[in-house]
């Protein structure tokens, strides 16, 4: 089975054809990198999924990223360091997957919009990879940097709109990740074995709080835009806030939590098992292929 096969793409597609002309062994010093991305990236959000629930366990309130790195300044400094190499990582990985184009999207109008997705998805965690400098004292960004930046942004001319065009965005990439939870598309991606064929709805549920996080901080960014006040958008500590007063919200935030814990399950399992296409050989079989016939 050819990983053109493998991966579900039909033979006359315009990717199949890109992968025809692929010699794995060029882009395989790509996948460590890849992987380290995707450890670093598992490791955010069960640091921040676990201090969350432990936190609401202890009668306290959920945290977000930043509270996080701030908590883990001194005795957690180790996990600080990793995170920050973790997320430069998946940063640099997403640059490169982009400009080599290792997924074999192609130069076609929905391949440039897939391939400018992973330049945006790798400046966020590169934020974050900032944040844990921040807490390790390498670089002299305050605590409210984001906030003062969104502040600026909006002072600009067209400002509002630049703001307001991001949190839609961030809505789309909200809705990118329900359809591949929904569809299951992400198994296109993750090589076939025991557990990624028997625990999907542990990887499903994930990527559906994945989706369901980007949409409220969407929705926080498009509102902000519209009141022309940046303290009303943030980020994952901002979107348990405002989940925090909905009703139920205290339940509503620990299921967000169990679901990110879910979510760092998916990027660790992506870490270990995901296919990056030029670089795989005609060994490889995805989970969609396996099942496809069986």
């Amino acid at each position: 089975m050819s990983i053109a096969d493998s991966l579900s793409i039909d033979s006359n597609s315009t990717r199949a054809k890109i992968l025809e002309k692929v010699d794995p062994g060029d882009f395989r010093w790509a996948i460590p990198i890849m992987r380290a991305g995707y450890a670093g990236r598992a490791l955010v959000y069960l640091v921040v999924a676990v201090f969350s629930l432990w936190s609401i366990a202890s009668g306290g309130q959920a945290e977000g990223t930043k509270s996080v790195m701030e908590t883990l300044r001194g005795k957690g400094m180790f996990v600080v360091v990793l995170i920050a190499a973790g997320m430069l990582a998946y940063a640099i990985w997403r640059l490169i997957d982009c400009v080599w184009d290792l997924e074999a999207y192609g130069t076609s109008a929905k391949g440039l919009i897939a391939r400018a997705g992973m330049l945006v998805t790798g400046a966020v965690h590169a934020g974050i990879g900032v944040l844990a400098l921040t807490a390790l004292d390498l670089t002299s960004a305050g605590s409210g940097a984001s906030g003062g930046m969104l502040a600026s942004v909006m002072s600009q001319p067209l400002g509002l709109w630049l703001v307001g065009i991001a949190g839609v965005l961030t809505l789309g990439a909200a809705g990118y990740y329900g359809h591949k939870a929904i569809s299951e598309s992400y198994r296109d991606n993750l090589m076939a074995n025991h557990f990624t064929r028997n625990w999907n709805s542990i990887l499903k549920i994930g990527v559906l709080a994945q989706a369901a996080v980007m949409a409220i901080v969407g929705l926080l960014i498009v509102y902000a835009a519209l009141l022309a006040d940046p303290s009303q958008a943030g980020g994952l500590g901002a979107a348990f806030d405002w989940l925090r007063d909905q009703v139920y919200g205290r339940i509503l935030v620990m299921a967000l939590c169990v679901g990110l814990l879910a979510f760092a399950v998916f990027c660790a399992v992506n870490a270990a098992f995901r296919i990056v296409p030029k670089a795989a050989d005609d060994s490889v079989e995805s989970v969609s292929a396996y099942l496809s016939r069986n």
